[in-house]
């Protein structure tokens, strides 16, 4: 005979209410997405129509009565939240994304809102639809975020702003479950790849997936006994799991830069200034676009190449330097580079903030 103790349900209960709140927070994310597209605000048909929906889902104990006055307050918190007319920032993966974490580092007043790929951040910032985006460029230790770098050489998007901040991952695990059940661990290919040798010390079997919180919120959701997953300290309280081991990367210098990205570029003056351009095929050539930069005394604190899908052979060059496009000397450089090569895009002055 099967007996279910009274902390046994008290558990269930706990992590209802956990995925209750999270599902009430995204659909106010949606929400507030859809406020962009609409004209008003009120709209009472809609009203009417998502109260007439919930009374046909009410059955069991929750009666209809019940259901229409439980939504009539989430529809007047709707309302409410969509007049606050909050600026929203899209980052890409599920919420306890480290690039939610740097979200909340760079503006705790702009909404993080979730993007499930890189490309839908860089879309829909450049259909109006979100006010920001936020994506990483590189890693300390696994290098450049290539996919991003390739959507910079494609889009008209600016960059507004960058925050670099230390990535701790922390092991996770279903509230319950001891250590040494733990067989498989879950979760994005990098963080995989960061906490490498504390994976083999303790004999666990790693498993990609498309995204470090998306492993968290998978854990919570199928809940397999002997798997954990390698997240942020913030999907332990997002997903109502355990914190099981802390700090498990591999180096302690495991920082992340990200950059913000806007239609509009940034009309405070900044102090870092990024550019893409390609070059001819000519001998001496990138070496020309370098000296100009040193006989302009303009310090370089990036350069990297990418081939260009559009353009097979040809090579896209990122390039990040201290200073600001108002100075004279930055002006000079970057007009006499234009003139000088095939494709030129300057992505922004902006100002760097570390967390």
């Amino acid at each position: 005979m099967i007996t279910v103790d009274i902390q046994e349900i008290r558990k269930r209960i706990d992590l209802i209410d956990c995925e209750t709140i999270n599902m009430l927070h995204r659909r106010m994310e949606l929400a507030l997405r859809l406020r962009r597209l609409k004209g008003s605000i009120f709209e009472p048909e809609r009203e009417a129509e998502v109260l007439g929906n919930v009374r046909r889902y009410s059955r069991g104990v929750i009666g209809p009565e019940f259901a229409e006055r439980l939504y009539a307050e989430i529809i007047g918190e709707s309302r409410r939240i969509q007049q606050q007319e909050l600026r929203l920032m899209g980052f890409q993966g599920e919420h306890g994304a480290y690039s939610e974490v740097a979200s909340i580092a760079y503006d705790p007043s702009l909404m993080p809102i979730p993007c499930r790929e890189f490309r839908e951040v860089f879309e829909e910032v450049g259909t109006g639809q979100l006010d920001f985006g936020i994506v990483p460029v590189e890693n300390s230790l696994e290098g450049a975020i290539t996919q991003v770098n390739d959507l910079l050489i494609e889009t008209e998007l600016k960059i507004a702003g960058e925050t670099s901040i230390p990535i701790h991952h922390c092991l996770l695990a279903l509230p319950g479950v001891e250590y040494r059940n733990l067989r498989v661990v879950y979760s994005h290919s990098q963080a995989l790849a960061q906490c490498r040798g504390f994976i083999a010390r303790h004999g666990l079997e790693p498993r990609p997936f498309y995204d470090t919180a998306g492993a968290a919120r998978m854990l919570s959701d199928v809940r397999p006994q002997d798997a954990g997953v390698i997240a942020s300290r913030l999907c332990a309280e997002l997903y109502h799991l355990e914190v099981m081991k802390e700090d498990i990367e591999d180096h302690e210098s495991n920082v992340t830069r990200f950059i913000v990205l806007s239609k509009y570029a940034d009309t405070e003056e900044g102090n870092k200034c990024s550019v893409i351009f390609s070059l001819r095929h000519e001998a001496g050539t990138l070496f020309s676009v370098m000296k100009i930069f040193s006989d302009a005394g303009i310090n370089l604190t990036r350069i990297e190449s990418r081939p260009m899908r559009t353009a097979p052979g040809d090579y896209a060059f990122f390039l990040d330097f201290e200073g600001s496009d108002k100075d004279e000397r930055v002006a000079g450089a970057l007009d006499k580079i234009r003139k000088g090569v095939p494709m030129f895009k300057f992505l922004g002055c902006y100002k760097r903030k570390i967390a």
